[in-house]
């Protein structure tokens, strides 16, 4: 686990730029506190931090590795964790292959020396990575399948740079040539989404490899591309009667995966919210680990915690469980902070507790679990219950469902049936666009008064649709989630928040096992009998306890809606506002109106102004240069 950085220069000078690369790696401190190292040559140069979980004394990187008659022919950094790295060792070296490390980067390098580009689908894990091949002058990059850990890039005249975290490639700005202006398209997606969408950033000449994708180039090359992850949901109905042995493909496959996930040299913790994805999670690590210890966060505020509920399955698995409860005044004060760690803004309020709640577990461990991605592989949203009750609109002649949708934008707002009835007419690629839209497009020019029709949410979504013509309904919806909402707010979220602590989160259920699973679960096996997740909870009915079983998911609600119209936030968002120098791209007079209209109770636009206020402070970090998000950097103990 490590952050990354590697540069391919344009014109063989790479010596030029070890210095910036050494400088850029401190932006990352907090990904690799163990150890820091920078290799080159006359054309790439590499950096990275380490945070040491697996051959501790070993494994540092930039990797060199090659073969009997080159044995230094590859240089590797690559942040992650390959959990059957131990599998890959064995069926490499049968094959004749000499390894110095015990850790699990040397099966990558390997293995792409092996199997070429393939070696991404033998790889089950989560990673980004980036090899250089000195004989053949090529850099090859990937990104696991999910997502769950990122990769940016840049190309100027002057070459290539590839790094973990956005803010190492802004530091090396002036080296690279690099220009520093914003994304006018990207910023519209941001306010429109509450994320940037992959490959997007805010900053135009950055992008990020995108999930489930490779590139290679050559020096003064451009990036090539390849998507190697194309997910199907190809699933048909399960016979009558072996119901059963789908639940227990999705036990053994779900199990399995904690198993390897579990493999560290370090104390592995996980967080517990109560709900059923984390109480498995839990329950099936405590298996190999006894003393396992769980955390949670939550508010002082009613209604806002899941604190009671995740210690009461805590006392059901028999673990050790410590909480964290964030104040309002915790709260505002980390907001900038958060921001730099982004890199982009995120507008998910959830970011706060979960940093404070990864600050807490990395005072006792050094890895947790977590239950990431349940909902998109197993279908586990509300709004996933829509299908069924649009189905009888499916039925309808063509014509009269154009005019029943006619019918449904004249009718005045508030008239029952009027939002089922627009709903119903409507195609789901018009429809659903994932779980984060808070703007229409008339309060999007509000705030945003050059925003483009053209540049709106279906943009996005409208490739990804494309892709999915041939699965069910829900299918379609999970799909577009795993490329849109999924990578570009829980993933980046868990990553960053966890990684500003030195802690490295792990995902079970992002496994390509699982998901191998999980793509064969059918329409009637996800929504059925009033619930979600409808076969994921049968497959945990011997692992979970039974009141845990049905429960209804919170995650990690926020107070939002309550603080930004009181004492708590008010004063902060109006100064935030104020202060903010985005008058080229905010309305702020408008954003104004709204927080008072959010404050005298005429309409909740908690959302809207959340998206707008994190923007407003990473813009005052990264642009203006206004804020001090306050960050310690410290002395690596390991210089190589």
């Amino acid at each position: 686990m490590c952050g990354l950085l590697a540069m391919l220069s344009a014109d063989g000078n790479a010596g030029n730029y070890v210095d910036a690369v050494d400088r850029a790696l401190q932006c990352m401190y907090h990904r690799g506190p163990d150890a820091a190292g920078t290799w080159h040559d006359e054309h790439a140069v590499f950096g990275f931090n380490r945070l040491a979980i697996i051959d501790i004394e070993h494994s540092h990187q930039p990797l060199r590795w090659g073969p009997e008659d080159a044995p230094e022919r590859y240089a590797m950094t690559f942040n992650g964790e390959i959990y059957n790295y131990l599998e890959l060792r064995e069926e490499l070296s049968a094959a004749g292959y000499t390894f110095n490390t015990s850790g699990d980067g040397e099966p990558i390098v390997v293995g792409y020396h092996h199997w070429g580009a393939d070696v991404v689908n033998h790889l089950r894990g989560m990673f980004a990575f980036v090899i250089w091949d000195t004989q053949e002058n090529t850099m090859f990059a990937a990104r696991d399948q999910f997502g769950i850990k990122p990769l940016y890039y840049a190309t100027t005249g002057r070459g290539t740079v590839f790094a973990s975290e956005k803010k190492s490639i802004l530091e090396m700005a002036e080296e690279l040539g690099l220009g520093l202006e914003l994304d006018r398209r990207a910023i519209e997606h941001y306010v429109d989404l509450q994320y940037v969408p992959e490959p997007e950033s805010l900053h135009e000449q950055i992008r990020r490899v995108e999930s489930g994708c490779t590139v290679t180039l050559k020096p003064s090359g451009e990036v090539v591309s390849e998507r190697y992850f194309k997910p199907s949901f190809a699933s048909q109905p399960v016979p009558k009667g072996k119901e059963q042995d789908l639940y227990d493909r999705i036990a053994r496959a779900l199990e399995d995966s904690v198993e390897k996930h579990m493999r560290a040299d370090v104390t592995v913790g996980s967080f517990l919210s109560g709900g059923i994805d984390s109480t498995a999670i839990a329950a099936l690590a405590k298996r190999h680990n006894p003393n396992l210890l769980t955390f949670t966060t939550g508010f002082e505020r009613e209604g806002y915690s899941e604190v009671d509920v995740a210690a009461e399955s805590a006392a059901a698995i028999g673990v050790e469980h410590i909480v964290k409860i964030v104040s309002p005044e915790e709260y505002a004060d980390a907001i900038p902070k958060i921001m730099w760690f982004l890199d982009d803004p995120v507008a998910d309020p959830s970011l706060v507790p979960l940093f404070f709640v990864a600050q807490e577990a990395r005072k006792h461990v050094k890895v947790v679990l977590s239950g990431e991605g349940a909902d998109e592989l197993f279908g586990g949203y509300t709004i996933y219950k829509e299908p069924l009750s649009l189905a009888p609109f499916e039925k309808l002649p063509s014509a009269l469902n154009r005019g029943l949708n006619r019918l449904s934008k004249v009718l005045p707002d508030g008239v029952k049936g009027k939002s089922l009835l627009e709903r119903g007419t409507t195609p789901i690629e018009d429809r659903y666009y994932g779980n984060a839209r808070s703007f229409n497009f008339a309060q999007l020019q509000r705030v945003l008064p050059w925003a483009k029709p053209e540049w709106d949410h279906r943009e996005v979504t409208a490739p990804i649709y494309a892709a999915s013509t041939e699965m069910d309904p829900v299918a379609r919806m999970q799909n577009l989630d795993l490329f849109t909402w999924m990578r570009g707010d829980i993933l980046v979220k868990a990553d960053k928040m966890n990684m500003a602590n030195s802690l490295e989160l792990r995902v079970p259920f992002l496994d390509k096992e699982v998901f191998e699973v999980a793509q064969t679960v059918p329409y009637d096996q996800k929504i059925a009998h009033g619930t979600t997740k409808y076969a994921l909870r049968k497959a945990m009915e011997q692992i979970v306890p039974g009141h845990v079983l049905h429960r209804k998911k919170l995650g990690f609600p926020v107070p939002m809606r309550h603080w930004l119209a009181g004492d708590e936030l008010y004063s902060w968002a109006q100064d935030t506002i104020e202060q903010s120098l985005t008058d080229d791209i905010f309305n702020k007079r408008e954003v104004l109106e709204m927080l008072k209209e959010h404050r005298d109770g005429v309409s909740d636009h908690s959302r809207r102004l959340w998206t707008v206020l994190a923007f407003m402070v990473w813009h005052g970090i990264f642009v203006e240069e206004r804020i001090d998000p306050q960050i310690e950097h410290k002395d690596y103990p390991v210089k190589l």
